[in-house]
């Protein structure tokens, strides 16, 4: 992608090109594709298997996952059907373009399917969703040679994350988000407006922006962005009473039972710490001494992220195809781990985006995206299968939060660093004296 153009990159040499940009590297091959019916056929046992989960055919040990949907998910359709926002909960903290997921499961099972339940509908539209990112990996991978190396994270990594993977309407943003990150080579503009869009659907979407190329590309992403996002804010608020209420709920959250932070209490429990563990603002969470102070190191951790990913942008001169790719796995990495909440399903998130990084053959972020796959099976062992063992604080909970999240804190080192070492020129050798 070229300053000023929405030319199509330039030929994958891995030699940087004269505008400042930096072609991948070359084809595996000139022969015949790899064939796709591996890929599907996987992803249909898998998805069978998530789908037998979630309706309860089979059961797994933890929390039942589907609660969500069952309970809450269902119960705020009830209230945006009549008109306006969930006022009064504290448990709605999304954007106003969340109401459309949350609504969608009504128009399959009022108008298409006529006596399907709700749950139901959602959870067999969320499995109509995962198969068109995998059409869209699919069809990107062919573009690049064949690889199929970003559809096979895809396929894997979704069910790594257990039946939650289809519990939550994460999925449908993440969708959202890989359209995006595949048209911001060719068509800024559009990626720029789907990124738009995801982030009224639940923020982190804006974090693909922080790739694109600069000059034209970079202002017609941001631009068509802004639109996006203003049409659908100005319209929910026009629509529907209490579209930005969510921003109040945000800030009463707390330090999360399975964020980075809350390795601190973990291991107080062990020596007289006097807090507790409760459901707070929709999520279990510590309560009591010193959890403020966590908090603010938290955020304080946030912000430091943001200021190293704006110096990185401010520094950055070599683009390739897949920078807006490597940024954005990068940048949600940053603010993920960061997080006082890691709730399990923003796994999917980051499951997407490095699927777009494996199938682009210029993406360097594969090592990162490999921890990214592996700590999403690691989250699966610990919610739902020893949630009750995370919630008390017991040797194993801890040894699995200890492993997941330092998955994700070498996940964010490795993505910064060969981001950085990718795009930002190395300063001139200083000659010997």
């Amino acid at each position: 992608m070229t300053d000023g153009t929405e030319a199509a990159p330039a030929p994958e040499t891995g030699r940087a090109t004269g505008d400042g940009t930096s072609a991948g590297t070359p084809p595996a091959g000139t022969g015949r594709p790899a064939p796709v019916w591996p890929v599907r056929a996987v992803w249909l046992v898998t998805r069978a298997a998530l789908l037998l989960c979630v309706f309860r055919v089979v059961t797994l040990p933890g929390p039942d996952v589907t609660s969500d949907v069952h309970v809450i998910y269902q119960g705020w359709s009830d209230v945006l059907r009549t008109g306006t926002f969930p006022l009064d909960d504290e448990t709605w903290q999304y954007p106003p373009a969340a109401a459309l997921p949350i609504l969608s499961p009504l128009l399959l099972s009022e108008a298409l399917l006529p006596g399907l339940d709700y749950p139901s509908a959602f959870f067999l539209l969320v499995c109509a969703v995962d198969a068109v990112v995998l059409a869209l990996l699919l069809r990107a991978g062919r573009r690049t040679g064949g690889s199929r190396a970003g559809a096979w994270g895809w396929v894997a990594g979704v069910p790594l994350l257990g039946p939650t993977a289809y519990a939550r309407y994460d999925l449908m943003v993440t969708a959202v988000a890989v359209a995006a990150l595949l048209a911001a080579v060719r068509r800024p503009a559009v990626a720029g407006a789907l990124a738009g869009f995801g982030a009224m659907l639940k923020v982190w979407p804006v974090l693909l922006l922080a790739g694109i190329g600069r000059g034209r590309p970079a202002r017609r992403a941001v631009t068509a962005a802004a639109v996006t996002a203003a049409v659908l804010a100005a319209g929910f608020a026009a629509a529907l009473p209490g579209a930005f209420d969510f921003l109040t709920y945000q800030r009463e959250r707390g330090t999360e039972v399975e964020s980075l932070g809350s390795l601190v209490f973990h291991v107080a429990r062990h020596f007289g710490w006097e807090g507790q563990v409760l459901l707070h603002y929709g999520s279990v969470e510590f309560l009591g001494p010193y959890v403020n102070v966590v908090s603010d190191v938290a955020l304080a951790l946030t912000a430091a992220a943001f200021g190293w990913l704006l110096l990185w942008r401010l520094r950055a001169r070599t683009w390739s195809a897949a920078t807006p790719a490597d940024a954005a796995l990068t940048a949600v990495l940053l603010f993920t781990t960061t997080s006082r909440v890691i709730s399990p399903q923003y796994l999917l998130w980051l499951v997407g985006l490095a699927a777009v990084c494996l199938t682009l053959r210029a993406s360097r972020q594969r090592p990162a995206a490999v921890l990214v796959l592996v700590a999403t099976g690691v989250t699966f062992l610990e919610f739902p299968l020893h949630f009750a063992d995370v919630v008390g604080s017991t040797p194993t909970g801890i040894a699995l939060l200890l492993v997941r999240n330092g998955l994700l804190v070498a996940a964010c080192l490795t993505a910064a660093l060969r981001l950085w070492r990718t795009t930002v020129p190395a300063p001139p050798a200083v000659p010997a004296a």
